[in-house]
């Protein structure tokens, strides 16, 4: 078999500002968004958006279809009423009343297709904001949410009454339950904020989400305080399945965990497809991985589609590919807008040798995420310090290590390299492995795990570098947040800077292009 080529699994999905040529799109996706319940955006009101406050207008396209918009502008909230209508905050649509000197970001508009909305799109679009308003030092975001489903329930309860019941959970609203999920808190209830939504009875929760970073005095320099990126490690239990389905119902359940958790990454463990083998007829080891290559396809597919479905990066942990009769390990990073890359595992233990004939990769790479730079060291790879050095010099922040070993011995030895790692190169480094056993599968018959999350050791993170871990040899998960910012700071100003104080008139670490 000669190498896949993965690009024809990639789902391209992507935020960006709103441009011209996009407004009889957009006109189009209200209609199907808002069928007969609001009257549509005229499309001066969308050119209006556009010359004043181009950069507070943002989409999300999927295969380069706009699946999603939202409108803002910036205001002094102070010069309002609290029990303003949409037409006053916006100036009858065209947003004409935008104060680039304003201390609050005001959305006056979202929207997703009915068939797109299970795709964190809507959540996209709010981080979009949040972003916009840290990057410009406002105060918050404020909006008015439409309640929609209170028609159903507007003869038996008051809208205060509505909203309770939404709060506690007791009745579920597609737009202030998500609102709520998003970390917005409600200021008010505003009777008349649109007199021509009829399922919210022209109501409309008056919203807010604060700026934790805001800083008062806007004459002042904004100095970057936190970039945290938000990590889940899988402890993954390797047992008997029956079908690729139930392999696929259990990687779903961890992303969606990973998911529920806001994670920016969710990194599964080394090998994990072996788990394919449990129903796999081929007893021999290295003619059962050249039938586990099969799924290859299969595999790429399920963990694209998860990525962009649950709105976060994963490392598929890894997978044995086929590629022109050679079986290589292979480490898969689908990002959540719907693009993959693949790291090779470059250093062979003589086990995988012996057991399954696995070939050797030629290069290590260092990856871009919507999070920095990361890359992806496989198991045995991170017990080669050089390995990580390249990396680093590279710019990745974060190092991934899938891993899958039998034993505690094995295990010590990739969890103390990586904390090794975090050390010397002043980065963060996660590990994730597999737990359980495969006792009808040779060679895959017992493992060992206690996957966690590392940091350089200083005042300035976790006691003892972790920033978390699983206990061991238990089916779990470990999730928490690095900041790449205290990293930066550190290789500045830490009690050691070890990056810096590298001896390079005397050693350096060259990476070979084996290509040439």
């Amino acid at each position: 078999m000669s190498e896949i080529d993965v690009s024809k699994f990639e789902k391209k999905i992507e935020l960006r500002n709103i441009q011209f040529e996009d407004i009889d799109e957009i006109l189009k996706l209200q209609k199907v968004c808002f069928p007969g319940n609001m009257e549509p955006w005229e499309r001066d009101q969308l050119e209006s958006h556009l010359r004043i406050f181009p950069e507070g207008q943002f989409c999300v396209t999927y295969e380069g279809k706009i699946v999603g918009s939202c409108s803002s502008l910036m205001v002094n909230f102070d010069e309002y009423d609290d029990k303003h209508t949409w037409d006053e905050i916006t100036d009858k649509g065209y947003i004409t009343n935008h104060d680039p000197e304003g201390f609050n970001l005001y959305g006056i508009e979202v929207m997703v297709h009915p068939e797109y909305r299970r795709m964190k799109i809507g959540a996209r679009l709010y981080e979009a904001r949040k972003e916009l308003a840290e990057q410009k030092n406002l105060k918050s975001i404020i909006l008015g949410g439409r309640i929609p489903n209170y028609h159903k329930y507007s003869k038996e309860m008051t809208p205060r009454e509505y909203v309770r019941e939404v709060i506690q959970h007791n009745i579920y609203d597609p737009v202030l339950t998500f609102q709520l999920m998003n970390g917005f808190t409600i200021m008010r209830l505003n009777k008349s904020y649109l007199p021509d939504d009829k399922q919210s009875k022209a109501y409309a929760t008056l919203m807010e989400w604060n700026n934790v970073d805001y800083i008062p005095n806007k004459t002042k320099k904004y100095f970057k305080t936190s970039e945290p990126v938000r990590i889940t490690t899988i402890q993954y239990m390797m047992k008997s399945i029956d079908s690729f389905e139930d392999f696929a119902t259990q990687v779903e359940y961890y992303t969606d965990v990973a998911s529920d958790q806001g994670s920016d990454f969710a990194v599964f463990p080394e090998l994990l497809t072996t788990q394919l083998l449990s129903f796999c007829e081929e007893k021999s080891p290295s003619l059962a991985i050249r039938k586990l290559t099969e799924f290859t396809e299969q595999y790429i597919e399920l963990f694209t589609n998860l990525a962009v479905r649950y709105n976060v990066n994963i490392i598929g942990g890894s997978h044995f590919v086929e590629e022109d009769g050679d079986i290589y390990n292979v480490a898969y990073l689908f990002r959540r807008d719907g693009t993959i890359d693949k790291q090779y595992k470059l250093h062979i233990t003589p086990n995988e040798r012996k057991w399954w004939g696995i070939s050797a990769g030629d290069k290590v790479q260092v990856f871009d995420t919507d999070c920095g730079k990361v890359a992806i060291l496989i198991c045995y790879d991170i017990e080669f310090p050089e390995l990580s050095r390249i990396v680093t010099d590279q710019g990745a922040k974060i190092i991934f290590t899938p891993f899958c070993t039998e034993d505690r011995q094995g295990y010590l030895r990739v969890r103390y390299c990586s904390q090794a790692r975090a050390i010397e190169n002043e980065i963060y480094t996660a590990i994730a492995g597999t737990v359980g056993n495969l006792s009808q599968v040779e060679n895959m018959d017992i493992q060992y795990a206690q996957s966690g999350i590392f940091t350089p050791s200083d005042f300035s993170f976790p006691r003892d570098g972790i920033v978390g871990e699983c206990h061991p040899n238990i089916e779990t998960v470990v999730v928490g947040d690095v900041d790449l910012e205290i990293l930066r700071r550190q290789r500045k100003t830490g009690s050691v800077t070890l990056l810096r104080d590298r001896r390079l008139d005397l050693y350096s670490v060259i990476q070979k292009d084996k290509s040439k």
